[in-house]
């Protein structure tokens, strides 16, 4: 009887970005890339620049409310307004998830060896998420609005997941945090109805997170061929679950509140929203198609991930 080795079962293995690279040869690209085209937000960004009038902190067609009636009711300040708290909101969630992905990282390479490329590239990796925090937190600052903290119970749960998780399950976490406000990132960085700020500080982002994708990719693709059966099928539910978690953190409904809305009413009226709904899926399509590629969305897995309203 013939074994079937990790190499045979990976060979010529395809996805979005061309052929299954061998682990240690995208880690060394990444780690190259990563000498070229990393930033110091610090001293790239301008942080003494006062706010200009009239300007968004994030596109009106991403924020939750965007064409609900309450919109059409709020005044173009209001509108403004919404949009700098819930830039605030995704830059509190993208904190919460960032510190998740570092302890699930490190994780990783716990028992690897850390002269491989592949270590030294999660470590790069590491490096880049502590000055994405930290800009992140400057940037809320900044603007003077509330830090907006992930419920008490999402909290939990983020902590019951990176105690249980397998390393696909984390790999497939890393691309649901990490593509969503990519897509949501990649239109506002361009797009000069935005706060010059908030423009750089996405540019940073998108440009580092590129590498971040590439390297979470491979090596969830290399996981659902090699893993065992019971960790694709764990993978499968858990990721079905934090894209559920994920999807209503999305939201900090304190944001409503904090700039004058009833905090019920708008909510119900995201949830009815075909706008904001058509903006989740189109931002995670890539993802999701990526996944579904791969044999993620099977299963409970796929109901779950339907249930999250990320996936049509």
């Amino acid at each position: 009887m013939t074994t079937l080795t990790e190499a045979d079962a990976l060979d010529g293995l395809r996805d979005a970005l061309g052929l299954l690279k061998d682990r240690e040869q995208v880690a060394q690209r990444l780690l190259d890339s990563s000498a070229k085209h990393s930033f110091d937000p610090d001293k790239e960004l301008d942080w003494d620049a006062p706010f200009e009038e009239g300007k968004w902190f994030w596109p009106p067609e991403l924020v939750s409310l965007y064409d609900t009636p309450l919109w059409r009711r709020m005044s173009e300040e209001q509108r403004i307004l919404l949009s700098q708290h819930e830039a605030a909101a995704l830059a509190s969630l993208g904190i919460w998830f960032e510190i998740i992905l570092m302890q699930l990282l490190v994780r990783h390479i716990y028992d690897k060896a850390a002269t491989s490329a592949h270590v030294r590239y999660a470590l790069t990796e590491i490096e880049d998420e502590c000055r994405h925090s930290k800009m992140f937190a400057r940037l809320i600052s900044h603007g003077g609005t509330p830090w907006y903290p992930v419920s008490r119970v999402h909290q939990h749960l983020g902590r019951l997941f990176k105690t249980i998780s397998t390393t696909p399950g984390s790999f497939t976490a890393t691309l649901l945090g990490e593509e969503v406000l990519d897509w949501m990132q990649r239109l506002t960085f361009p797009d000069e109805r935005v706060q010059p700020l908030i423009r750089g500080v996405t540019r940073i982002h998108v440009v580092e997170e590129a590498r971040h994708v590439r390297y979470a990719r491979e090596e969830l693709r290399r996981q659902m061929v090699t893993a065992p059966k019971w960790s694709q099928e764990f993978t499968r539910v858990t990721s079905g679950e934090f894209a559920r978690v994920f999807s209503v953190a999305f939201v900090n409904p304190d944001v409503y509140t904090n700039v004058g809305l009833d905090k019920r009413e708008a909510l119900a009226q995201v949830r009815a929203s075909g706008h904001r709904r058509e903006v989740m899926q189109n931002g995670s399509k890539r993802l999701t198609d990526f996944l579904d590629d791969i044999g993620v969305l099977r299963g409970v897995g796929r109901r779950l991930w339907r249930s999250s309203g990320l996936l049509a």
